[in-house]
């Protein structure tokens, strides 16, 4: 069999976003001024069933921003996931605060019942404030991260949200597309539950400006002061007045451009999405040691990307197998990844409170993404097929040996 390079996630761009670059250039608007940058906040906005949205410069840069309009600050902290992207972490150290790290569930995301468990046996409420015991750090708000386009359990992370009196950012970088099709939420897409959403347009997510993020949020009030920090808190353009201090987080012209012309494609890319998810379980469903992990029941996921979990063979330390595995399948040209180092144990937060990290522990050893490019056939996914069913009974071999 040839041997092909195949990454892991990459843009699908085709030729009609040339004609808005075009304009962009021809015209000079390829900074933060502009129509694409409102066209593409409409667009997106009407996609998820919003009023209005705010296009910033990343997706990190929309959580920074949002723990700002939320008045997280120096003495306090945040909830968050272990079991993401480190950059769902950072904001909440840019505003002085510290996080506090969670378990996950099955699905990938915030654990709900481990997040109860901790407000009412590691906090008390004290004059409408969630206070943690240990530290006496003030917790002002949530952030659940829709891990791989999976939702977050919504229903009961709002609820406990309200018990404690805090604020949640849904962290929906990963989920553009994916919606709940049962319970409190039918029919609302992720980010629009919580008090303030975020999503990216990085060039590996389900559309792309390269980079860029948007902010939404129900509350017209957050939005406009949303718009007014990632615009640099300008009070007077002529004369550069600023009354705050303020963020240079605008979207460029020119990346809005390519977003106007990727959000028409987005259903027809998570429809490939999950046409391949279903793929690759057709093909490796009878495999042994290995299990494509589902996706949250009452959802219509973007299936952004795909986890596959791999069991450890006979005699080998937990991971091994998964991370041998991963390295025969990047020498075929194959491009995959573990899920990430989990985020309590980075070094710049390895002194920071984490509870009951158990479920994340599991995944972090046994996770393997597969490529989940929109522009993938079906003889791509069976060419990774084979060559991963390939590559896993050699190691099965090697261990009886």
């Amino acid at each position: 069999m040839e041997k092909r390079e195949i990454a892991l996630s990459t843009p699908n761009l085709n030729a009609d976003i040339v004609e808005n670059l075009k304009e962009c250039i021809e015209e000079g608007w390829i900074s933060t001024s502009g129509r694409f940058i409102g066209e593409f906040e409409e667009k997106v906005s009407s996609y998820i069933g919003m009023e209005d949205a705010v296009a910033c410069q990343s997706g990190t840069a929309g959580l920074h921003t949002a723990l700002r309009i939320l008045d997280v600050g120096a003495g306090d902290a945040v909830l968050v996931p272990t079991l993401t992207f480190i950059a769902a972490v950072n904001p909440v150290r840019y505003q002085g605060a510290e996080p506090i790290f969670l378990d996950c569930d099955k699905g990938f995301c915030l654990d709900p019942v481990k997040l109860r468990q901790f407000c009412a046996a590691e906090c008390r409420l004290e004059d409408g404030r969630l206070i943690h015991n240990k530290t006496g750090r003030t917790i002002k708000a949530i952030i659940p991260v829709h891990i791989f386009g999976n939702l977050s359990d919504m229903e009961a992370i709002m609820e406990i949200a309200q018990d404690y009196s805090l604020k949640v950012i849904e962290d929906a970088t990963e989920a553009l597309g994916s919606f709940w099709i049962d319970g409190a939420f039918a029919g609302q897409h992720a980010g629009t539950v919580g008090h303030i959403g975020v999503f990216s347009f990085n060039a590996n997510k389900i559309i792309t400006t390269g980079g860029g993020g948007m902010i939404v949020s129900p509350d017209s009030d957050i939005l406009r002061q949303a718009r007014y920090l990632t615009t640099t808190a300008k009070d007077d353009g002529l004369f550069f007045a600023h009354n705050e201090v303020g963020y240079n987080y605008r979207m460029l012209n020119i990346q809005a451009a390519l977003g106007v012309s990727q959000i028409d494609e987005l259903p027809d890319f998570i429809q490939t999405k999950i046409a391949n998810y279903w793929l690759y379980w057709e093909f490796l469903s009878e495999t042994p040691g290995i299990r494509l992990l589902p996706f949250r029941p009452g959802t219509r996921p973007n299936h952004w990307f795909y986890a596959l979990y791999v069991d450890d063979l006979p005699e080998s330390a937990p991971g091994e197998t998964r991370n041998r595995l991963m390295a025969r399948l990047i020498e075929e040209g194959i491009q995959c990844r573990p899920v990430w180092k989990l985020n309590h144990t980075q070094t710049p937060y390895v002194n920071c409170t984490n509870y009951l990290i158990e479920q994340a522990e599991d995944y972090e050893k046994h996770i393997l993404n597969l490529p989940c490019s929109t522009n993938l056939v079906e003889a791509d996914v069976r060419y990774i097929c084979e060559k991963l069913q390939k590559a896993l009974a050699s190691l099965s071999a090697t261990s009886v040996l």
